[in-house]
């Protein structure tokens, strides 16, 4: 379930703040939510899969540590960003 690389680059294009960052926390949290939706395609076929599902686990949790980190930091740039990413219904 890894992300290739040209659609890394995608993903750091479109929420970069600036060429090239790959370390602000709305790259960060993208690429972790793309991650995270091809594990969750990976279980529609393989319910049984319970070790990827540890690793779904951990990575959800990544997540919500750097979104809270986000929304700690910054209000605005994570209500903008979970709009993007349609993660809060």
């Amino acid at each position: 379930m890894s992300i290739t690389n040209e659609k890394k680059q995608e993903i750091i294009a479109q929420y970069g703040t600036k060429p090239g960052d790959t370390g602000s926390p709305e790259v960060q949290i993208a690429i972790w939510t793309h991650r995270i939706n091809a594990l969750i395609e990976h279980f529609n076929t393989h319910q049984k899969d319970l070790h990827s599902r540890l690793g779904l686990m951990k990575m959800v949790s990544r997540r919500r540590h750097l979104l809270d980190h986000l929304k700690k930091t910054s209000e605005e740039r994570y209500q903008t960003l979970i709009k993007k990413l349609d993660l809060r219904k």
